[in-house]
């Protein structure tokens, strides 16, 4: 159960971080989220749907045994926080 809700956990991370990202005019990479955040009628809600699936998907994940992806899909999401906050900070430096 804990590796399901730090899964959780990081998306929230993954979410509050990616916006504050866009918010500082830095553009997403990735084309799957550019694709969903230009498709909602906010950023909020494309990512959010995104979170949805993946949360879906995590929660199978952990229902069949498969603990391993889900290892790995929390030290990817641990990451891509962690290069969010470094590209913010970058930003914020540079435009001071």
């Amino acid at each position: 159960m804990n590796l399901l809700l730090q899964f959780v956990y990081l998306q929230i991370l993954d979410v509050l971080s990616t916006l504050a990202f866009l918010r500082h005019g830095l553009e997403e990479a990735n084309p799957l989220v550019r694709l969903a955040i230009s498709g909602a009628h906010s950023p909020l809600g494309g990512l959010l749907a995104l979170k949805l699936l993946g949360a879906g998907l995590a929660f199978y994940c952990w229902r069949q045994g498969r603990l391993r992806v889900l290892v790995r899909a929390n030290v990817f999401f641990a990451v891509l926080v962690a290069w969010n906050l470094v590209a913010l900070l970058v930003a914020r430096s540079a435009a001071v």
